[in-house]
């Protein structure tokens, strides 16, 4: 009798999912059965030690009852608690990633399998189970056959396609100039968006969309980029406390969420809460619709508004000054504690006039509505901005009062004497969010300029979503600088100034406090040495007037309105013109290699070699960045001509 011969069944990835998932539940099951009296054992033991430990902080054991047995058994199913801890002692890490929905479809290669076994083979000889542990499960728990999302986690700075940073020393012995990107928690600041847009638009589109906050919004996203001068502590204090500060700013002043829903309005749940996420296309979900929507602007609509360098009759680049800020958005009145907010900045501009005393006597913060009296305060909305101002003056403040208890190492003989004696006195009663010192063991005299952007989501929809909408905040202090590319004229738009000496409105400011101005050998005018009117840190200066106010500037950010985001450090701003970086991030693939680019290339043509940061996050525009206005080809010619002038021997002749 012939045997009938069929064609051999290949293993296929479904099958090795199904192996694996059997031979855990196996484990897991044995595991749980064989520990069970060892833990009850442990935790008795574990009890009668701590009571012979009188002189020991009290420490609270709980047992983890609600976890799966197979967890709980795992992880022995004992946490310790110290009670109590220290505010600042239990406060998170800075969240250098973002949380995104993916679909559950991911993880497995073909979720719309029919429940059943995954492979074809006898159960004997796919699961390696006891004959008393009980079959197999018939689908993989863990492997679920819907559509459902699944919460992931993704490092920002791995993000290549949606976010880039890079930094360059230059010709410097070392580099000062850091930065900083993640998400950080706070309540949403972005205005409101219609319902429809929420429940239609958004909703369908079930691939990368954000995951919530703790407080229940959009995660914020955060990007800072900080320039040190005189040494790098102060620009890493600021990358490593400046979030932190914003972050206790706004719990401090009771900030709630823009978004949230009217007071007693109940949520009524429908028939369809719980049902997964479809998948649908991201055409449909509005996104290529949003591309298309822009309004593309022509080569000599955009060649009359371009800002381009020009080169003289004698070979010289005409440098362009830059051009004037994008204007922003009026404040928003924002949910808040209103009586705690106005104590709070009552508190701290009496601190800066008691401490630092000279300009500061004088001080009145902008977006601060409180006034000496509490009986006079101002009956005007306050907004996120005055968060914002609140955190910088705050940070500037514990970090020139931490510096002026220190040794000064100039002079030793009055070592043990603060700056302006009769000014700074005692020790402050702030410390940082993160509880850590602030600086050296001798006094930093040196400073940092500092721009911050923050990003807020009305939708789960990510910022980078081309039908996405979103608001832009963006803090400013000193000399870096933070730019938009428009999408349908491809321009730049700044949305920062330099403090600078030289600019009206800083020389308006500061001479109505009889501050002088020296002019230095190459007709720039500065301020006690300084270059910068504000800044963070600088002692030495701060009485003169040199503060950390910040300009913060608000952007409502269209769908697809722009293509990417910028911010960089004098040593690429002041080397290139607005417009000459953002044509050089056009011609890159990611945010990553624009990055790179930008920073090379100023790198390369730089006359002084000063430290080089960039940092490009991607916006909804990015696939249409070169299709506006002139492209990246308006600036190439003055492109080649600085590359030239830096290759040319004779250069350092001239």
């Amino acid at each position: 009798m012939s045997l009938r011969r069929t064609a051999p069944k290949r293993w296929s990835l479904q099958d090795t999912y199904g192996f694996i998932a059997s031979f855990c539940e196996a484990q897991a099951q044995t595991r749980a059965t064989t520990n069970t009296n060892h833990t009850a054992e442990r935790t008795r033991s574990w009890q009668h030690s701590c009571r012979s430990f009188h002189t020991q902080p009290r420490v609270r054991c709980r047992l983890q009852h609600n976890e799966p047995a197979a967890t709980s058994t795992a992880t022995s199913a004992i946490t310790f608690q110290p009670s109590p801890p220290s505010p600042h002692s239990s406060r998170h890490q800075f969240h250098t990633y973002f949380v995104t929905h993916l679909p559950s479809s991911s993880l497995h290669p073909d979720s719309r399998t029919p429940p059943g076994l995954h492979h074809h083979l006898p159960r004997s000889a796919a699961a390696p189970h006891r004959s008393d542990s009980g079959a197999a499960p018939v689908t993989p728990p863990h492997l679920p056959s819907n559509r459902d999302l699944t919460v992931v986690r993704i490092p920002l700075r791995s993000a290549k396609h949606h976010f880039g940073a890079t930094d360059s020393r230059g010709s410097r012995p070392y580099n000062e100039d850091t930065n900083q990107a993640g998400t950080i928690d706070m309540p949403a600041f972005a205005r409101r968006a219609p319902i429809s847009l929420v429940r239609n638009a958004m909703k369908k589109s079930g691939e990368g969309t954000s995951a919530d906050s703790p407080y229940g919004d959009p995660q914020i996203f955060y990007f800072g980029v900080f320039d040190g001068h005189g040494g790098g502590q102060c620009s890493d204090f600021l990358r490593e406390e400046l979030h932190g500060y914003i972050e206790e700013a706004a719990s401090e002043f009771g900030l709630k969420s823009s978004l949230r829903k009217r007071t007693g309005a109940k949520a009524t749940p429908g028939p369809k809460e719980n049902a997964p996420t479809p998948l649908i296309p991201d055409s449909k979900a509005g996104g290529r619709q949003g591309l298309d929507n822009v309004d593309m602007k022509g080569s000599e609509e955009a060649q009359a508004q371009a800002d381009i360098p020009q080169i003289n009759e004698h070979g010289a680049i005409n440098e362009i000054e830059h051009a004037t800020t994008v204007e922003g958005e009026p404040p928003n009145p924002a949910k808040i504690c209103r009586d705690r907010a106005l104590k709070l900045q009552r508190d701290l501009v009496q601190e800066y006039k008691s401490t630092i005393g000279g300009y500061f006597r004088r001080f009145n913060p902008p977006h601060f509505k409180a006034s000496q009296s509490a009986d006079t305060a101002s009956d005007a909305p306050i907004g996120v901005e005055a968060v914002l101002t609140y955190a910088f003056l705050r940070a500037d403040l514990d970090f020139v009062t931490a510096q002026a208890r220190k040794r000064d190492p100039d002079d030793p003989y009055v070592s043990d004497a603060a700056l302006n004696t009769d000014e700074i006195l005692g020790k402050p009663h702030h410390l940082p969010p993160s509880g850590h010192g602030i600086g050296g063991p001798t006094r930093f005299k040196g400073g940092s300029t500092a721009s911050i952007a923050l990003i807020s989501t009305p939708t789960p929809a990510p910022f980078w979503h081309p039908a996405a909408s979103s608001t832009l905040l963006v803090g400013h202090v000193g000399d870096t600088r933070v730019l938009l590319c428009e999408t349908a004229t491809g321009l730049a738009k700044p949305l920062t100034w330099d403090h600078h000496p030289s600019s009206p409105g800083e020389s308006h400011r500061l001479r109505r406090f009889a501050t002088s101005f020296i002019t230095d050998s190459f007709g720039e005018e500065r301020i006690q040495g300084l270059a910068n009117t504000r800044s963070f840190g600088d002692m030495g200066s701060k009485r003169l007037g040199v503060s950390a106010e910040p300009e913060i500037t608000r952007i409502e950010l269209g769908p697809a309105q722009y293509s990417f985001l910028v911010l960089m450090s004098d040593g690429v701003s002041g080397t290139l013109s607005d417009q000459e970086i953002v044509d050089i991030a056009k011609e890159a693939k990611t945010p990553e290699q624009a990055s790179k680019d930008v920073v090379a290339f100023a790198t390369e043509v730089s006359d002084n070699g000063d430290n080089a940061t960039c940092l490009v996050v991607r916006l909804g525009g990015w696939e249409r960045r070169s299709e506006g206005g002139l492209g990246s080809l308006g600036t190439k010619e003055i492109r080649d001509y600085r590359r030239d002038e830096a290759l040319d021997p004779r250069r350092g002749r001239r």
